[in-house]
């Protein structure tokens, strides 16, 4: 039996507390049965972003005709593209490896709990007073043999000329994005009518109506059968009405979800329990029901983000090591969708408000009273305020339009440090900046608030 004073399963965002935690002299293992990173560094955000700023370059000069300028692509290095993307991902596990200490044993294998405070890796049992599970989510598995999930996309080995990707979600959204504007032949499957369904509904409608302008996307439609052979998949589609139809396709990708990892860890031999999703219960210190034993980020199932991971270990570390007792809860939880249009949003959407019976105005507002908006030639883009109709509070800003990633920051700050939209409304922005965009779309729910006042 090896004793430390920390074991934790999964070397993503944890391992920033292992290293931290081996910084203080604490003895540590670190469990990770693949590359340090984990998902977001390796398979996800990272190289999927990466590939953004390819996508939005071609994207500028497909449609540079907008700016009375004709333009063409000669030619996209697509080969060099992915290589550029590999060689970063290649180097992702040797980066978080060398932010770890002597004090910081790293096992390479899949960790699995033999009792409450006992966790076996590799047939060697370790015992600590204190174990973190961090083991992430997984996507949902593809139904069909030889279609990859977005587990499988990076690194790419090889490009295909044509992809078929499911689902209607931001990673499938994100991905389709990607592909087509890089020259894939790129169809888009959605089982119902709808794009980013957890998007407020008018973000939804408008992200549906321009992102449909780039992407061939069949609505109402689901794979019957899909067969590989000879490099190709043979796919049989299937509309609503039954009707079916062929399509062939290189690649096949399914993002349609992700779901808990908590099988491998042989949690029926411990107090821990889960969830009707199948996560990790935990409570409000993010100790599960076994004395000693805390799970942080996505497998706890609350908020699958990067930047929420991040922020669970940063402030789990504080309760483990720095005495700092008070729980964690998140005032607000941002999140951004990487496509073109480019979305981001944080609070409640309208339909949340009027369910919860909420007082609250709601206000709209378009981008064009700045010239620096003017000047993109794009007439979608507006901000979408839900506001406490009593306090001026920002209940939820919901924003579309080109750098809304960065722009909704500028919202973010004025709702942590004091919730108020007449901050919006009266602080001094650079003119013509983008984010001068925000003062019209402040002064509108300021406005809208006093009128049903008045009234």
């Amino acid at each position: 039996m090896k004793i430390y004073d920390l074991i934790i399963i999964g070397g993503g965002r944890a391992s920033s507390l292992a290293a931290k935690a081996g910084k203080l002299g604490k003895r540590v293992a670190l469990i990770e049965k693949s590359k340090l990173g984990g998902t977001c560094a390796n398979r996800g955000c990272v190289p999927s972003k990466l590939l953004v700023g390819y996508a939005d370059v071609l994207r500028s000069i497909k449609e540079s005709q907008r700016h009375y300028i004709k333009s063409t692509i000669n030619h996209i290095d697509i080969a060099k593209i992915f290589k550029e993307n590999n060689e970063y991902i290649a180097g992702v596990d040797e980066g978080y490896k060398a932010m770890l200490n002597e004090n910081v044993e790293l096992f390479r294998g899949i960790g699995s709990f033999v009792s409450d405070s006992i966790v076996e890796v590799n047939g060697v049992k370790l015992t600590a007073p204190k174990i973190v599970i961090a083991t992430g989510a997984k996507p949902k598995e593809p139904p069909f043999k030889d279609a990859w999930s977005s587990d499988d996309i990076f690194p790419l080995k090889k490009i295909p000329s044509s992809i078929t990707i499911v689902g209607a979600g931001l990673i499938a959204c994100e991905l389709a994005n990607v592909f087509d504007a890089l020259g894939v032949k790129t169809k888009l499957l959605v089982r119902g009518e709808t794009l980013l369904s957890n998007e407020d509904e008018d973000i939804s409608k408008v992200f549906k109506q321009e992102f449909s302008k780039k992407i061939d996307i069949e609505f109402n439609t689901t794979i019957k059968d899909a067969i590989y052979s000879d490099s190709f998949f043979d796919i049989t589609l299937e509309d609503k009405a039954g009707k079916t139809k062929k399509h062939t396709s290189e690649a096949l990708l399914y993002a349609i979800g992700r779901e808990s990892n908590a099988k491998t860890l042989n949690l029926q031999n411990t107090h821990i329990t889960l969830d009707k999703r199948g996560f990790i219960k935990r409570d409000k210190f993010f100790q599960t029901d076994a004395k000693g034993v805390y799970v942080a980020g996505d497998a706890a199932g609350e908020y699958m983000l990067q930047h929420a991971a991040s922020f669970e270990m940063n402030h789990l570390y504080k309760y483990l090591f720095e005495d700092k007792k008070e729980p964690l809860k998140f005032k607000y939880m941002p999140h951004s969708v990487f496509t073109d249009p480019e979305i981001a949003s944080v609070g409640i959407s309208e339909k949340e408000a009027k369910d919860k019976g909420l007082d609250a105005v709601v206000s709209k507002t378009d981008w064009l009273a700045s010239a620096k908006a003017e000047s993109m030639k794009l007439k979608y883009p507006f901000t979408k305020f839900i506001v406490d109709r009593k306090t001026y509070e920002i209940l939820g800003c919901h924003m579309i339009g080109p750098q809304s990633s960065t722009m909704i920051h500028q919202v973010l700050s004025v709702m942590h440090i004091d919730n108020d939209i007449r901050h919006l409304k009266e602080m001094l922005y650079i003119h013509p900046a983008l984010s001068e965009s925000l003062l019209p779309a402040a002064i509108n729910a300021v406005k809208e608030i006093r009128k049903l006042s008045e009234d």
